[in-house]
């Protein structure tokens, strides 16, 4: 059947089940564009105000579902826009598909009009970056495409569209659906492992990264049970397991509790799996001597090229995360429980924060939304001291995820919560956000008015960019500079756009406002104002 590329290019992608992408449209690939007007009802585009909320959304889709976020955005200021979603789903590993728009083949190197040369532009930022140039190859890159970004350490892969491509004529048959491979560990690392774990007295298991499925999620429950080993997870990957289980101790990130450095330091051995021992677990590789640790480090990935990168483990294992932890599971013999029972008291005790100074006490508030959010709800947020609050005083578990930014990306929030209610608009999502990181995607409650897709919006507003004014404090005390900000009325903004809203300037009207919003159909945003001088307590910035 001879068609289009911009056709074939949409029958590949219907062929991987891919049922939503999000976009900007552009004149660059007006051919997908065309091909998706036949395919409204099995294939939508969701068409953001701006291509990082776009492309955002699509990471965040990612991070949810485990498969490839599409996104569409034309060439040039297009492209780059869209950069940031990309390099989060990188930082993140986070499976993620960007295909953008391309001058025609023959104005290649004359600097066209928005023309970028993508492999160099995105190399650096996602696992492959490549052009389509015959449109007989679409299948073929298209497959390969979904494969890179689903296997190993998942990850974004930018395709690049050339106009004229996507209007050429083609026989090619679409790919047929892609199998993401996981490896599985060698079984005589996996005894070794179990060796050295079996002989420890002090040791840690840190979890994260990407490619986690139910699957690893259900194994890593059944070994930290076994085991009673005292688990933490890395920046923003609270979800991974039950927060109320006696096994979880906290997250290593930003803001790391004393008692996490303690546990890291004090380790005999280091359980990574699935980990990249990045600047924020070990706070800027400072917590373990480089390359060398003088803990005993297991470490086990599902890409090779992440072990041994920074630190040289004792015991190396590349494996998707839930058949390593399986087969461990059976090695070990050891029981952890007197360890766990010094720490875990440590971690409870971060639970109960100091009052805060100002009339809306963040602590209790979120103590009311551990006991209120549904147990499948989604939390999302963007970058800023607002996300600790989230971060470190509700707990995850089952189904009830976080989708935050590891790339610390202000503005990832807002496009979350859309791809959230993209994945299932009848299940509850929460939006935590900043008064900064909030203007740096408000244009998306556009998007979220548009397609019926609002959620519940937390909006922290201190009337600063806290984050940086609490590092000038510390490191030019009395001197701020650049981090004021003017607010306009969030409440009136929130109303313009559909949403209910309500401004709490107490901690007690928070409960009833909250109330409200869940019962709310159009979506709410609840303005809460806090002191400038309420960081969250017990957080130690990184240096």
């Amino acid at each position: 059947m001879t068609m289009t590329g911009g056709e074939l290019l949409i029958k590949c992608l219907l062929e991987q089940g891919v049922d939503t992408a999000f976009g900007v449209p552009g004149e660059s690939y007006l051919a997908v564009l065309d091909a998706l007007y036949d395919v409204q009802n099995q294939m939508r585009l969701i068409t953001t105000r701006h291509e990082s909320g776009a492309s955002f959304a699509a990471e965040a889709y990612g991070k949810l579902t485990n498969k490839p976020g599409i996104c569409f955005v034309t060439r040039g200021p297009g492209a780059t826009n869209a950069s940031i979603g990309v390099h989060t789903a990188m930082q993140d590993s986070t499976p993620m598909i960007l295909f953008v728009g391309q001058i025609g083949r023959d104005m290649r190197d004359r600097e066209a009009f928005q023309e970028v040369d993508y492999r160099a532009f995105f190399g650096p930022i996602a696992k492959w970056a490549t052009e389509v140039d015959n449109a007989d190859r679409i299948p073929e890159i298209v497959a390969r495409a979904f494969q890179m970004a689903t296997s190993g350490r998942p990850g974004p892969v930018v395709v690049a569209l050339p106009e004229d491509m996507l209007t050429d004529m083609t026989d090619a048959a679409p790919c047929k659906p892609v199998k993401p491979f996981h490896p599985a560990p060698d079984p005589a690392a996996v005894a070794e492992a179990a060796k050295v774990l079996n002989a420890a007295k002090t040791p840690l298991m840190i979890v994260g990264g990407g490619g986690w499925d139910q699957q690893g999620r259900d194994a890593l429950a059944d070994f930290a049970k076994k085991t009673s080993i005292p688990v933490a997870s890395v920046f923003r990957s609270q979800d991974l397991i039950d927060n109320r289980g006696p096994n979880f101790i906290g997250d290593a990130g930003f803001g790391m509790a004393p008692h996490i450095r303690e546990a890291i330091t004090n380790a005999d051995v280091i359980l990574a799996v699935n980990i990249r021992f990045g600047e924020t677990v070990t706070d800027g590789w400072t917590l373990l001597d480089v390359p060398n640790a003088k803990q005993k480090i297991i470490h086990s990935h599902i890409s090779a090229d992440e072990i041994g990168k920074i630190y040289q483990p004792d015991v190396a294992i590349q494996s998707a995360p839930h058949a390593f932890i399986t087969a461990l599971n059976s090695k070990i013999t050891a029981d952890y429980s007197a360890y766990l029972n010094q720490i875990q008291p440590k971690y409870q005790s971060t639970l109960a924060p100091k009052p805060a100074k100002g009339p809306v006490d963040m602590a209790k508030v979120c103590d009311h939304l551990r006991d209120v959010l549904d147990d499948d709800a989604i939390l999302t947020n963007g970058a800023g001291n607002f996300a600790i609050w989230s971060g470190r005083y509700i707990q995850y578990h089952g189904e009830k995820r976080l989708l935050g930014p590891q790339s610390g990306a202000m503005g990832a929030g807002l496009p979350a919560a859309l791809a959230a209610k993209a994945v299932d608009p009848k299940r509850q999502v929460v939006c935590f956000a900043g008064d900064g990181d909030f203007q740096m995607s408000s244009q998306e409650l556009g998007t979220m008015l548009q397609y019926g897709l609002q959620p519940i919006i937390l909006l922290l507003n201190n009337g600063l960019y806290g984050t940086i004014r609490l590092h000038q404090e510390r490191r030019y005390e009395g001197r701020p500079s650049g981090t004021e900000i003017v607010n306009p009325d969030f409440t009136q903004l929130a109303k313009a756009y559909g949403f209910w809203s309500q401004r709490v300037n107490k901690t007690e009207e928070f409960a009833d406002a909250f109330a409200t919003a869940t019962k709310t159909s159009k979506g709410a945003l609840i303005e809460l104002i806090i002191d400038p001088d309420d960081i969250a307590p017990n957080v130690i910035l990184s240096s």
